[in-house]
């Protein structure tokens, strides 16, 4: 009825949007049209399919045979398409019979330089190189494929040469020819810069011709843009678990090395095409950042030992560099990062420690100058650096003897007061990992000195008190929570003092994230307290009944250290992660306290002395609006320091009933497309643009 020519016209249509759902539109209704006839054998020629996958393909024929631009471009994105979407053997048969039909055209599109369709082959390609019809390692397609990778532009052949590297399905020297063109460019950088014969080169051959890349490399416009997508492929390649072709990583470092060399103007070329690469990469942030991520990719490969001492001189070059942007350094930083643990990993197997004392103590001798650039960007990278050194080398005693002999601690110290929040944040996370082996341990070298354990802790819980902005906040809390984890905060009384120190501060902090963590801190110790004290975290007791002694001693702990007075606030807290995770603490506490045949009597809580103030909680709490500061005289409100009440009140209220209702999502009460419109335009106001889209 001519509907299928609207939808072809539509393809055209100037707005994106309509365009796109056009063709999604063709793909969904040939797929529709062909899969209602499973039930008989599809013919081998598309003249016998359905009307309507019919029409479909004679119009993809007859737009790849046209002289539009447009119109080609249409059909391979269409092609494109149609090819993503049928992976299942079912569409075999007739994908392989489409393909069939057009594949002369596809191919002729390859070699007519003057098609401008040419960056949408590589798409196509991969697409129906992932479709069951061709997972086979013979026939015409891989034929193609191997002329696609020869005729394309470095540019528009590195994303198909990285997606066929990563099937699991495809020829062995169909992968060697996408590595090689992947490999072109980082290979043109080690001939230009005129290395040693043994490392002149990655490749022994190239699979299209050298003077195209080298063009490109030689031009300021397309250099830096070549480069970042190689080495944007290459990264992820090195990412795999299973890559299913060897990976020269040697000569791949030294082509990294001597970009980076190129970028900072470190390295002096002397072949012309060196010269002028070098030239266009001089301070280009964009290939510098790139590279670095490569380099912390390879730390992982053993291949590259020899080359440590040569890199850890690269990498200290870019730290020590006045010249290296403050984006570049915290990229240079998390590279540092991975090549020290690995140095660290070398050392302690071959006995290279000479070496690495010494890279070490450069390093520190860095970041000693960074935490006190006048640049927040770079102070905060660097804290950020000095945290991910101590997670990975806090267990090596040498490590330790550099760190805690450097000024590294004392810098640090000094910016849990810098004027930048995200810098006194980033310190306080610092300063959280140097403490315990600092000032906690026993053998700590420096205990005694300014930065001991009471200082460290008064000075992140005033700023848990204090500081006017959320994120340190948030990182005290945290830290905290670490400590109680690790054991780093004493015996269970100080342990108690401690946390309800902490819960009397964050219980009245406007940022939700605070409180939250404030209740993580509470369960830890929760935890910690019941093993110490009883048995396994949360666990229900053997008997029937719960021994005595040792429950009455942790009621009387949690009861002292206030925790059912911000457990039992939270609940009501207007931020709802915070009364999920409260309710979820509580939920436990009562699986230890109460098995689930020893539940109070509702009849003897009534009875009880505290019958009324557990009463008026359990009234206040269905009614969601539980203050913060509890009436404690018995005749209003609950004792929430009194461990009589407390273990009553775990029995009596139901609180899986109020587990249910806090999990509920919002759109309980009204779900339906309508009323998410509504909510948009409330938002947004209801202008005519709006209106139209939301109707």
């Amino acid at each position: 009825t001519g509907g299928m020519d609207v939808i072809f016209t539509l393809q055209g249509d100037p707005s994106l949007f309509v365009a796109s759902a056009a063709s999604q539109l063709l793909v969904h209704m040939l797929t529709f049209s062909l899969e209602s006839e499973t039930s008989k054998a599809l013919s081998a020629k598309d003249c016998d399919w359905p009307g309507c996958a019919q029409m479909i393909v004679k119009h993809i024929k007859e737009s790849l045979q046209s002289s539009s631009a447009p119109h080609i471009e249409q059909s391979l994105k269409l092609l494109s398409s149609l090819f993503g979407s049928c992976f299942g053997s079912c569409y075999a048969a007739w994908t392989e019979v489409l393909w069939l039909d057009i594949a002369k055209q596809i191919e002729s599109f390859l070699l007519e330089e003057t098609v401008q369709a040419q960056p949408l082959l590589a798409n196509l390609l991969l697409n129906v190189a992932r479709s069951p019809a061709f997972c086979g390692t013979e026939g015409s397609f891989w034929a193609l494929v191997t002329s696609a990778l020869e005729h394309l532009t470095p540019v528009q052949a590195g994303p198909l040469a990285v997606g066929l590297l990563k099937l699991c399905k495809c020829p062995q020297d169909v992968r060697i020819q996408a590595l090689t063109v992947l490999l072109q460019p980082m290979d043109c950088i080690l001939r230009a810069a005129s290395q040693p014969l043994e490392c002149a080169g990655l490749l022994d051959e190239s699979v299209s011709d050298p003077a195209t890349v080298e063009s490109l490399l030689s031009s300021k416009t397309s250099c830096a843009g070549l480069l970042c997508q190689t080495l944007t492929h290459l990264e992820k390649l090195l990412s795999l678990k299973h890559l299913r072709v060897d990976l020269p990583c040697v000569s791949l470092l030294h082509s990294l090395m001597t970009i980076l060399q190129f970028c900072n103007g470190f390295l002096s070329p002397a072949s012309p095409l060196g010269s002028t690469i070098s030239r266009n990469l001089i301070n280009c942030f964009r290939v510098q950042k790139s590279a670095l991520d490569v380099l912390a990719a390879l730390s992982e490969k053993k291949e590259c030992d020899t080359l440590i001492g040569n890199l850890f001189d690269v990498l200290l070059a870019y730290l020590q560099s006045p010249n290296t942007s403050p984006t570049v350094l915290k990229k240079t930083f998390q590279a540092t990062s991975k090549w020290l643990v690995h140095l660290q990993e070398l050392s302690s197997s071959n006995s290279q420690w000479p070496q690495t004392e010494k890279i070490l103590e450069d390093v520190l001798v860095v970041l000693q100058k960074r935490l006190c650039s006048p640049c927040w960007e770079v102070r905060d990278s660097s804290l950020e650096f000095l945290t991910s050194m101590v997670k990975c080398l806090r267990d090596q005693k040498e490590f330790r003897q550099c760190l805690l002999s450097s000024e590294v601690l004392r810098l640090t110290e000094n910016l849990l007061e810098d004027p930048e929040s995200y810098v006194r944040a980033s310190a306080v996370t610092a300063v959280g990992h140097l403490a315990p082996i600092a000032c906690f341990a026993p053998d700590s070298p420096v205990t005694g000195s300014q930065y001991n354990r009471e200082s460290i802790v008064a000075k992140l819980q005033e700023i848990l008190s204090t500081d006017s902005e959320g994120f340190p906040r948030r990182a005290v809390i945290s830290i905290f929570t670490k400590w109680l984890r690790e054991g780093c905060t004493g015996q269970l009384e100080d342990t108690e003092h401690f946390v309800s120190r902490v819960i009397q501060t964050v219980e009245h902090d406007l940022d939700w994230e605070v409180r939250l963590g404030g209740l993580e801190l509470v369960e830890v110790f929760c935890s910690q307290t019941i093993c110490q004290l009883s048995q396994c975290p949360y666990a229900p007791v053997t008997s029937a009944v719960p021994s005595a002694t040792p429950q009455k001693e942790l009621l009387q702990v949690f009861c002292r250290a206030k925790l059912f007075g911000f457990l039992f606030g939270s609940l009501c807290d207007c931020d709802k992660p915070v009364g999920q995770r409260a309710c979820d603490v509580l939920v436990g506490l009562r699986g230890h306290f109460y098995p689930v045949s020893t539940l109070e009597n509702p009849q003897e809580i009534e009875d009880s002395p505290a019958g009324r103030g557990i009463a008026w909680l359990q009234s206040t709490l269905r009614q969601g609006s539980l203050a913060q500061n509890f009436p404690v005289d018995g005749d209003v409100g609950v004792d929430f320091q009194d461990p009589e009440s407390m273990m009553l009140a775990l029995g009596a209220i139901d609180l899986l009933e109020l587990h249910d209702e806090l999990n509920k999502s919002s759109d309980h009460v009204e779900e339906s497309p309508q009323s998410l419109l509504q909510d948009i335009l409330a938002a947004v106001g209801t202008i005519e643009d709006n209106e139209v889209d939301c109707y």
